[in-house]
């Protein structure tokens, strides 16, 4: 993309990150903002920065393992900032299908690939060690194919564009102007 996702704006005046706070706050008690040292943005009006402290992964499973170590007790809603579809819909879901069995991974099944989408997902209480553990294992850093080794729990999704991510010029500016 060649910049900060985060701070993409879609509607010319709130950014992705506002958006996707926003989108949190209406289904979760408190919102957490996922940062590497080097990003220098304020988390939004109500969210709390945390700042990625596992120096054993890399990539999105840092900020979702530094998460869970900075408050091991709760069940962890991860959100990614470039998924401008999301609605509160998609979210109540996810939380209620979490809901309605015994706490494990749970996330979206992908509406392209059939595989997991770790960055809408819900990682409960006390699976950090044995995910770090697993990484460390075999040698991966990515969220997906820990959510598959793991046989995340998977949902369908309402709206196969709901999780549609944007990584480049060219698909921020289709979304732009849909």
């Amino acid at each position: 993309m060649g910049r900060d996702k985060a701070l993409l704006s879609y509607d010319g005046a709130t950014t992705q990150l506002e958006c996707t706070t926003q989108l949190l706050q209406s289904v979760c008690p408190q919102v957490f903002i996922s940062q590497r040292a080097e990003q220098t943005f304020d988390a939004p009006s109500g969210s709390t920065s945390l700042y990625d402290s596992i120096d054993s992964v890399k990539g999105p499973l840092c900020g979702i393992l530094s998460a869970m170590a900075a408050k091991p007790d709760a069940h962890w809603l991860i959100l990614a900032c470039d998924l401008p579809y999301v609605t509160t819909a998609t979210l109540e879901k996810l939380i209620h299908e979490f809901r309605a069995q015994t706490p494990q991974l749970t996330a979206y099944q992908s509406s392209h690939d059939g595989l997991p989408e770790p960055l809408c997902a819900i990682y409960p209480a006390g699976s950090d060690a044995e995910l770090a553990s697993l990484a460390a294992e075999i040698g991966k850093h990515c969220p997906r194919k820990l959510l598959i080794i793991k046989e995340a729990r998977l949902i369908q999704q309402d709206d196969p564009r709901s999780l549609d991510n944007i990584n480049t010029a060219e698909e921020f500016a289709q979304a732009t102007t849909a």
